[in-house]
């Protein structure tokens, strides 16, 4: 059985692995999933998102299912509405961060959150089987339309915020929305917080067209430079979907995601312990600031799906990835690009500092990523390998092999979804991650001997 579900979600090229056909048949194995009941289906600003949506809610509604069609919205405002509407599920057909030509689709459960991979090995199993039961016309779904998601996601949002604490500072901000969909949402998000906002790719363009959807620092040049033109106190930058921010500082510095989730639980923290969840491949600054403040780290394996769902176990106090992606329970366990800028607008206005002088108190170390290709079937082997050649080490197996050396760690597993393996190490310098990495590399090649 093929595995369709990467970390987060099914993606893939249109016309190639992503095809209308293949929405159909998505959805009929939704449809017998979710059993019947209202799946609210959103979407991006993509070209391909009515096709699909549409091919996919023909197999919903031959399910049963009636479906509940949001318009273009960012994920986790559907995550939002679905989980404070009741309803059955959801699906948000987007690629997130993937270029144009990629379009894809994230389900939702009931709660508002990821699929657990129990139930997404169901729905792969449903798929590939093909053995989708036949309908009576009488018991078809229906389908219907609620424009309504983004404002309530929106009031959402501004009712858990200290408005009069940023209206006092009224924040300079530069925000970049991809032409995605957060353009439906985080300017009015921003504006009503009282922050002065100016606004980059902020008309919905499937093309992309001022840049790709992925938010890295070299397709945030042009944030960058206006951040610093207009002096302004942050810049932020989603994704396609807006399930991610990510921030400039006042100095034009991208701050890596893991970075921004120690900010935000330094101050979250005072006073105030907790748990915070976070992948195992997350910089040890979160857990240096985590641990001065009185509170514990939780690791798991790399995802956002088992980062929220973690995060619900232990009743964690804030979660995220070093991607972007922060989680913040008060609204609800999944990553969320509005609340996350929300919440460090708010975090200047009542710290009354600059994000760059928060992110120069951190903790400084150095990361160092590389890949390995392997033969294909050959991961279980390269995986028995490492543990017999690690036994004596100081390790966390929640994802693969988490090394522990008294200059830093090294995480070394496979993919998901390609012959290889994946490598991250982090020290105090550059020199010690290389060497790191390095012997990370040497204990996956070795294995393959």
């Amino acid at each position: 059985m093929a595995r369709l579900f990467g970390t987060n979600g099914i993606r893939g090229v249109v016309g190639r692995e992503i095809t209308v056909e293949f929405a159909l048949r998505l959805g009929r194995a939704l449809g017998g999933f979710f059993g019947g009941g209202t799946v609210a289906v959103g979407t991006d600003t993509r070209t391909t998102a009515d096709l699909l949506r549409e091919a996919l809610v023909a197999g919903l509604t031959a399910g049963s299912c009636d479906a509940l069609l949001l318009g273009v919205t960012p994920t986790p405002a559907l995550q939002l509405f679905v989980a404070r509407r009741g309803l059955r599920g959801g699906v948000a057909v987007t690629a997130s961060h993937n270029p144009a030509e990629y379009n894809g689709f994230k389900v939702i459960g009931g709660d508002g959150m990821d699929l657990s991979r129990v139930d997404e090995e169901r729905i792969e199993s449903s798929v590939a089987a093909g053995n989708f039961p036949e309908i009576a016309w009488d018991r078809c779904g229906r389908i219907h339309q609620d424009p309504g998601s983004n404002a309530f996601y929106v009031d959402a949002i501004l009712a858990l915020s200290d408005t009069a604490a940023i209206a006092r500072r009224k924040p300079m901000l530069v925000l970049d929305c991809a032409s995605g969909a957060a353009v439906h949402t985080s300017p009015e998000i921003l504006r009503r917080l009282g922050c002065s906002v100016t606004s980059l790719n902020g008309q919905p363009d499937g093309t992309f067209p001022g840049r790709p959807p992925e938010p890295r620092e070299e397709h945030l040049s042009e944030l960058r430079r206006t951040v610093l033109d207009a002096k302004a106190d942050l810049g932020i930058a989603h994704d396609g979907d807006a399930d991610r921010a990510v921030f400039i500082d006042d100095r034009g510095r991208l701050v890596h995601g893991d970075r921004a989730l120690a900010v935000v639980a330094r101050e979250r923290l005072r006073g105030k312990p907790g748990t915070v969840v976070t992948p195992v491949t997350s910089s040890s600054c979160v857990a240096d600031v985590v641990r001065e403040n009185g509170g514990e780290v939780e690791y798991t394996a790399v995802g956002s799906p088992v980062v929220s769902r973690r995060m619900k176990e232990v009743g964690a106090v804030l979660g995220g990835e070093e991607s972007g992606g922060l989680m913040f329970p008060e609204l609800h366990c999944a990553k969320d690009g509005g609340m996350a800028a929300a919440r460090m607008v708010e975090l200047l206005a009542v710290t009354g500092k600059k994000l760059s002088d928060l992110v120069d108190a951190l903790p400084a170390y150095s990361l160092a990523r590389r890949s390995v290709s392997v033969p294909a079937g050959s991961q279980a082997k390269v995986v028995a390998g490492i543990r017999a050649a690690v036994a004596g080490e100081k390790v966390l197996t929640v994802d693969g092999f988490r090394i522990e050396r008294p200059e830093g760690w090294v995480v070394v597993r496979p993919s998901g979804t390609e012959p290889l393996f994946r490598i991250y190490a982090e020290a105090r310098t550059p020199g010690e991650a290389a060497s790191l990495a390095a012997y990370a590399e040497g204990l996956v090649r070795s294995a393959l001997r």
